[in-house]
């Protein structure tokens, strides 16, 4: 591991700093407020965090038990519940509709409101970088061949298989989507083309030039909260910033549209052509449907394909240089990237291997090199906060003679996919010393799952605010499919 593991959570209001002496996780509210608002030491070796957006939820995924997924809400000092794989746990991926567990060679959906697994996507092509994305909106994409960048986007809100997109010749080394989910970002092992394709058709929209001259690792492709620019940092001495051309959206976003409706009219030519014998003379010619090339689908077509001239597409589809970039002062190490508004400002901010966080400026106007602002340590010792002990319930309560981390019956519950099995392992029930508790006696027991649906809810649910300070006038925020 680095000397320092940095990650953003889904809005970039909080990172995590993993090292081999802990766990930090830290609030960011603005260049200058940078707060550390939990930690704990790393004696189970920590490799994997991830938090639910603001939310008190944290999941960890330990050396110690690389196949075990810890859930925790970390402000009550709580576990909520374990989950055990097959093999080892590759990524973790989050949104507040659900959770993503990536193996090497199968994925698992779980409702992140109870745990439950959705669905197993079995016999995948070996991930063994354990490359997945997960948009806000729950489309899924992930690799599907170790010999060229082909990709599939998976719908894990419906559990619907999509479109396979070959966005590279060559393996691909990073994904991500945008905000709303209408677009996606690749990059292969090469690094030196980054392409951004539409979620609703498969269409490449544009093509970014990193680099020409030598090949390189992307070790961080994020869009920014708007999803009007795309950030990436590689393992060269420059953090590029691209620009999206909403014109080249649109025109894809409408392309997608009129391949659906043209699909649909096809579909209703070809049931009225059941019903309906050839035409034999030219009175009964006359009365037939329009040809495709004068139905609407087709005029839209048309019309879409005539917003670009040759001349334009191409330039879409070749930007050869960024908009704005940010020079570094240690390349080879490894940086983080997040777009966001602090405080209202667009601010771009760099997490390094070092341990440290940079916050520079970005001019959407004018781009350019973005200076630097901020500079905050992350790297100090556990002093001052909430240090939270892992529940051992799995040994106490193993049977004499059984192997470490036996499961007991009463406390676990088995669910079964296509070809494996995750098990679901709840906390030791809290005593309840109340009179309604005595009363229940035994059935207390019976009502883990119950507790484990509370923490869970508890745990996802984000403080409300009056307002959010980053957007002004308060506007209400609603899940969307």
């Amino acid at each position: 591991m680095a000397a320092y593991q940095m990650n953003f959570n889904q809005d970039f209001t909080s990172l995590s700093v993993l090292s081999a002496s802990g766990l930090r996780l830290f609030s960011i509210a603005g260049q200058d407020k940078v707060e550390e608002i939990f930690a704990k030491d790393n004696t189970e070796q920590i490799r994997i965090v991830e938090r639910l957006f603001n939310s008190s939820l944290v999941v960890l995924v330990t050396a110690q038990k690389p196949n075990c997924l810890k859930m925790l809400h970390f402000k009550k000092k709580q576990d909520i519940c374990n989950c055990f794989y097959p093999s080892e746990i590759l990524c973790v991926r989050m949104n507040r509709q659900r959770l993503i567990v990536c193996l090497a060679e199968s994925i698992h959906i779980h409702d992140i409101r109870d745990m439950k697994i959705l669905h197993s996507i079995e016999n995948i092509a070996p991930n063994e970088l354990g490359l997945c994305a997960l948009s806000l909106n729950s489309h899924l994409a992930f690799p599907i061949s170790q010999t060229s960048g082909e990709l599939r986007i998976f719908n894990a809100n419906k559990l619907r298989t999509g479109m396979t997109i070959k966005a590279h010749d060559t393996p691909l080394s990073a994904l991500n989507f945008s905000p709303s989910g209408s677009l996606l970002a690749t990059a292969s092992e090469r690094g030196t083309v980054i392409r951004v394709f539409c979620v609703k058709n498969g269409q490449r929209v544009q093509e970014f030039r990193r680099g020409v001259k030598r090949c390189v690792r992307i070790a961080s492709l994020v869009f920014a909260a708007g999803g009007d620019f795309l950030c990436a940092s590689s393992n060269t001495e420059t953090v590029h910033v691209f620009k999206i051309d909403t014109r080249a959206v649109e025109t894809a976003e409408l392309k997608a549209i009129a391949e659906v409706a043209a699909k649909s009219e096809s579909n209703a030519k070809e049931a009225n052509a059941d019903t309906k014998t050839v035409p034999t003379t030219a009175e009964e010619a006359s009365s037939s449907p329009p040809s495709s090339s004068g139905s609407w689908g087709g005029m839209l077509s048309k019309a879409v394909s005539s917003l670009l001239l040759p001349s334009q597409v191409s330039d879409v589809l070749a930007q050869d240089r960024a908009f704005a970039t940010v020079v570094l002062a240690q390349p080879g190490l490894k940086h983080i990237c997040a777009l966001t508004r602090l405080q209202k400002e667009l601010r771009l901010l760099i997490a390094c291997e070092d341990g440290f966080l940079y916050i520079h400026e970005f001019n959407a106007e004018r781009g350019g090199v973005c200076k630097q602002l901020a500079v905050h340590d992350l790297r100090g010792a556990l002093e001052g906060v909430i240090e939270l002990q892992l529940s051992e319930s799995v040994l106490k309560t193993s049977k004499p003679g059984a192997p470490t981390g036996a499961l007991p019956q009463q406390s676990m519950t088995l669910l079964k996919s296509c070809a494996a099995s995750v098990l679901i392992e709840n906390p030791e029930p809290v005593p309840d010393n109340s009179y309604a508790g005595i009363l229940k006696g035994e059935q207390a027991d019976a009502m883990s799952d119950s507790a484990k649906f509370r923490k869970l809810c508890d745990a996802i649910d984000t403080p409300t605010k009056l307002y959010d300070e980053r957007q002004f006038p308060p506007v209400a925020i609603a899940a969307q499919d």
